[in-house]
């Protein structure tokens, strides 16, 4: 990993000149034609309007179709793979290659999810698999998270063999299913443990990071995404003869459980910075007035600065970026009302720093909770603590110069996730993952995840033709 003094003055250097030896400047996309933009559309509007939810949905269907454009489009059936994890027909998903010139070079994995959140059309009134145009809004379950990007893969794979674009890197793309959780299997772990040879990479974009907007809709920054948390939860259980209610003994373990829990919401665990966080409080902290952003200058130039760390902490987002969090989610005990509880639980759910062993945040808890009657186990299995994918230039240059020709003036910011995407798996797995996408919102004018998820036309035109021109970048470096 870089050291953080590299990584800071790096992403300061590039915005202007760059790090490390020079590059041709990129080329402008190319203008959409209308023909052109329509053709997207289409695609979009195929993909958007295959429902892939758990319950009623087929991502298998969603990858047989984009795999079909891809086909059409002149792709042999041999670089085009539609695989199905065995006993779950409908969890299917997709792998392309557009191959390079250099076969001892690394491909670059380009990721995206085609399942998505569950829609009821008695909750949004009006069929939710439907793609709507109006008021400069697309609108449709998956219209942002994530076939907005499953869409820009498929179609730049398609405008790149339209135009003989022969790069040095192999381009895959691997649509997956199973990122919303449900039922589905996920695709990116499947891969990652079953056939990592399909996917291997010199490193993958992913979904992860967008742009900001403010209240005029102009661009604020662009921010690029490094590493995320680890999602971990754990199951508290104490248990207790019980009896009769009207004759209490000193132990209850309901009472017991919820000190435990009190105790877990008192605790913070401590401050910790990476290069990247570092590096993210240095940009933001340039862009915001006021005590936050003064706070953000002086943790980025001191990350043992508890006065800044403090301020910091006060915002919720800022405080999941600073740190390990830990927070009871649900819980459960008692068998009757008029008897002593015979047991009870209740689950915590962690967001785990990057790099931080599982194991180390459950015997925390269990120091925190300092009661032997009660037992914590983990959920999940731990999974390994990855660390950070670098800002390496290699990663930085071509996000930045592109960023600087359609968007100048507004500064590329890195950021840690304090959620969790598929990248985890694939970071895992030894290859690197970046969250980027080029695409500006609101903060909430999205509705991801809510009623009328939309994405703004204007973003999402934007955001195809600077993931078409920044993926021809990497796939030349």
């Amino acid at each position: 990993m870089m050291r953080t003094a590299s990584v800071i003055a790096c992403i300061a250097v590039v915005l202007l000149s760059g790090c490390g030896s020079a590059a041709p400047p990129p080329s402008a996309p190319p203008p959409a034609t209308p023909t052109d933009q329509a053709a997207f559309r289409d695609l979009y509007k195929e993909l958007v309007e295959t429902n892939t939810s758990a319950s009623a949905g087929d991502c298998t269907l969603a990858a047989q179709r984009m795999a079909a454009r891809l086909k059409k489009a002149g792709y042999p059936d041999g670089d085009l793979n539609v695989f199905v994890p065995p006993d779950h027909p409908k969890d299917g998903g997709l792998i392309a290659t557009l191959h390079g010139t250099d076969p001892a070079s690394k491909p670059i994995l380009l990721l995206a999810h085609i399942d998505v959140v569950e829609a009821k059309q008695e909750d949004w009134g009006r069929d939710p698999f439907k793609l709507v145009e109006e008021n400069g809004y697309f609108t449709a379950r998956g219209a942002v998270d994530d076939k907005s990007m499953a869409a820009i893969w498929v179609d730049s794979l398609i405008r790149y063999r339209a135009e003989n674009f022969r790069p040095k890197h192999d381009i895959k793309i691997a649509l997956t299913c199973g990122e919303e959780g449900g039922a589905q299997v996920n695709g990116a772990e499947w891969l990652v443990k079953n056939h990592r040879d399909w996917i291997d990479a010199a490193f993958a974009l992913n979904e992860g990071a967008a742009g900001t907007l403010d209240e005029q809709n102009n661009r604020v920054s662009l921010d690029i995404q490094a590493g995320e948390k680890v999602y971990q939860n754990f199951t508290l259980r104490t248990t207790d003869p019980g009896g009769h209610s009207s004759r209490p003994g000193p132990f209850n373990a309901i009472g017991a459980l919820g000190g435990a829990l009190a105790r877990i919401s008192a605790f913070n665990f401590p401050t910790q910075v990476n290069d990247v966080t570092r590096a993210s409080f240095e940009r933001r902290g340039a862009l915001t007035p006021g005590p936050m952003g003064q706070a953000m200058k002086a943790l980025a130039a001191n990350p043992n600065d508890a006065a800044a760390a403090a301020t910091l902490s006060a915002d919720p987002v800022f405080n999941a970026t600073l740190r390990t969090t830990c927070v009871p989610t649900q819980i459960q005990g008692g068998h009757a009302r008029n008897a002593l509880p015979q047991q009870a639980e209740a689950n915590v759910n962690c967001r785990i720093f990057p790099g931080t062993p599982g194991a180390d945040v459950q015997k925390t808890l269990t120091d925190v909770i300092n009661d032997p009657k009660i037992t914590i186990q983990p959920v999940e299995p731990f999974t390994s603590a990855a660390p950070v994918p670098p800002l390496s230039d290699t990663i930085l240059r071509p996000a930045t110069e592109v960023a600087a020709k359609m968007w100048p003036g507004v500064p590329l910011i890195p950021t840690q996730s304090t959620g969790a995407t598929d990248g985890r798996y694939l970071n895992e797995g030894g290859i690197p993952t970046y969250g980027l996408s080029g695409r500006f919102y609101r903060t909430g004018d999205d509705h991801t995840h809510g009623l009328n998820e939309r994405i703004l036309a204007r973003s999402l035109y934007e955001s195809r033709d600077y993931l078409y021109e920044v993926t021809k970048l990497y796939a030349n470096s």
